[in-house]
């Protein structure tokens, strides 16, 4: 089997078209494709985009036999196969919604799983629904209440008849999907992009964010339900007309390593993660590998869809330099799905730009006073990344909580205005009238402050601890604790919550082997001490066993669902002791 070429040989035009389907026509015309590699990182499928076009030209005609109406939702169970595109594009063909559900689950997790399909078909009113083999067990439990006009296979979909008609694809005033925020499990938020408002993205992501030259070969192990796998790496490289190498995020869970091997082999350009995917894959090196790739190709390494934090990434670039990555090659990046994907970049060639500021000025006032982290105890100071410029679609406000405009380096609302925004949260007018004000401006739930025109995203809003009027960010409590030997990366969670007389209590969840009680006492003293000393607060540590902590579809930690099973456990724990006294 041989992958589509690395360059390809049409005219480059970076996302300038008016719909997904014009990008995908002119696509076709070209060399370039998709290619799928498996748990052993050997090729087992090719889909070039001139066979996208075609298969998608049939199955859509196809699923319109079915008598659904335009605009009818498609839900999609994203595996990382070449079906997720076949149907995705299948609905732009024929005039229908696609919808990408989530195709990961924790072990143990199948039953909430099949209700949170179950939650998401609904909210979106999917009149199909279409799962690999592997999941389809679990889409056909979600449908049973609902009444669908179809859910299965891809096969017994491409058993369907054609309809003899003339196709209508998606216009570029039409909604061209329904994307699915990553932590929006238990109450669905269908985010609502349009063609015209993912083609505007993906257009300043090419030419401003990323620089795409028809030289540049793209490489991922994001899921495809998440805004950063769909939006960055299935619509992207087909608007730039290059190809994209993917393995599943299951093989990269398992093998990180095959992450860096594929980059290496294929001459991959442009690769993105999360922190924790950067930091479980210097964790799983071994000196040997270093031999064994060459990195050089890769310019730009994209950061984002959680708080970054410097010191992994250092970890990551160190180990990896006799690899020849260069750290230079690191791109701190925001985004959110109620955006399409991006929101700004930092420059290239230039690495991550950490900022240290006072951490008791930030607390207190949300005024932000840059120090040198180099003269200044490390006790007193916070350390954020500058997330870049924002893209030129983009109107940028940090407000307080009145809706007064900020000043650089004052600390607010993260808001924003303009044609990559969202239209809104798919038939939830209550959710989009929070989020979207009536001349245009989106509030994003994140707090940061500006710099220009670039931006530091320092939390998410609802995140934030505030103890006696002070503000504390989470993701500093929990780097802490993953300072220590035996804390993993990415599995602590810090969170409050009110106790009964009212008082804020902080927590932190923290995932530990320790079995050794007296070892594991240890642990919860000095990491207690740590906290008392850098924060001045007294915070509860709850060691947990490893896998406990819940994540959200992306794999990202749920601070909320982390702090709902703490409080049931508590309760529980309660419930014991009354019943033994009882």
């Amino acid at each position: 089997m041989k992958a589509p070429k690395i360059n390809n040989l049409l005219p480059l035009r970076n996302a300038s078209f008016e719909t997904l389907i014009e990008a995908l026509e002119y696509a076709a015309q070209g060399e370039t494709g998709y290619n799928f590699y498996d748990g052993k990182g050997e090729l087992f499928a090719v889909l070039s985009y001139a066979e996208l076009r075609d298969e998608a030209r049939v199955l859509a005609r196809r699923l319109r036999g079915l008598g659904c109406k335009r605009g009818a939702r498609v839900a999609i169970v994203a595996e990382t196969e070449p079906m997720f595109h076949r149907f995705f594009f299948a609905c732009q063909y024929a005039g229908y919604i696609p919808v990408a559900l989530p195709a990961g689950f924790q072990l143990g997790g199948r039953k909430a799983y099949v209700e949170q399909l179950e939650r998401m078909l609904d909210s979106c009113g999917a009149d199909l629904a279409v799962a690999p083999e592997s999941h389809v067990g679990f889409l056909r439990q979600a449908v049973e209440r609902l009444n669908l006009v179809k859910a299965g296979t891809p096969e017994e979909f491409d058993l369907l008849p054609e309809l003899d008609c003339t196709l209508e694809p998606l216009r570029a005033d039409e909604v061209a999907y329904l994307q699915y925020t990553s932590g929006s499990t238990r109450f669905p938020r269908g985010v609502e992009i349009s063609q015209k408002t993912v083609m505007t993205n993906l257009r300043d992501i090419a030419l401003h964010g990323l620089k795409i030259t028809e030289k540049d070969r793209m490489v991922a192990w994001l899921p495809l339900y998440h805004d950063m796998g769909l939006v960055g790496f299935v619509l992207l490289p087909l608007g730039s007309q290059l190809s994209a190498d993917y393995l599943s995020p299951r093989t990269f869970a398992m093998r990180p390593r095959l992450w860096l091997k594929l980059i290496s082999q294929n001459r991959g350009t442009i690769s993105s993660s999360p922190p924790f995917g950067y930091a479980l894959c210097a964790k799983r090196l071994r000196l040997t590998d270093q031999d064994r790739y060459d990195l050089s190709s890769w310019r730009v390494a994209c950061v984002g869809a959680e708080r970054i934090h410097p010191e992994p990434l250092r970890q990551f670039a160190h180990v990896l330099k006799p690899a020849r990555f260069d750290a230079r090659a690191f791109v701190a990046c925001y985004g959110m799905a109620e955006c399409a994907l991006a929101i700004s970049f930092a420059p290239l060639d230039t690495g991550i730009d950490a900022i240290a500021v006072d951490k008791n000025a930030m607390a207190t006032s949300g005024q932000v006073e840059i120090v040198d982290d180099a003269d200044v105890d490390p006790t007193e100071t916070l350390t954020f990344v500058d997330c870049g410029k924002i893209l030129p679609s983009f109107e940028l406000a940090i407000r307080d909580d009145h809706g007064k405009d900020l000043p650089d380096y004052q600390c607010g609302r993260i808001c924003l205005r303009g044609p990559s925004v969202m239209s809104g949260y798919f038939q939830n007018p209550t959710a989009t009238a929070e989020a979207l004000s009536e001349d245009g401006w989106l509030d994003t739930g994140d707090i940061g402050y500006r710099v220009g025109d670039h931006v530091v995203v320092t939390a998410r809003r609802k995140d934030v601890i505030i103890v006696n009027g002070r503000n504390i960010w989470p993701h500093d409590l929990e780097f802490l604790a993953e300072s220590l030997p035996g804390v993993r990366f990415g599995n602590v969670s810090a969170f409050s919550f009110a106790d009964e007389a009212g008082t804020d209590q902080v927590v932190m969840v923290v995932e530990s082997r320790e079995a050794n009680p007296a070892k594991a006492r240890a642990l919860v003293e000095e990491l207690g001490g740590l906290i008392t000393a850098h924060f001045g607060i007294t915070c509860h540590i709850d060691l947990v066993p490893p896998r406990t902590l819940p994540r959200t579809s992306s794999g990202k930690l749920s601070r909320s669902k982390a702090k709902q099973d703490f409080l049931a456990r508590m309760e529980n724990v309660a419930g014991d002791v009354a019943g033994a006294h009882g």
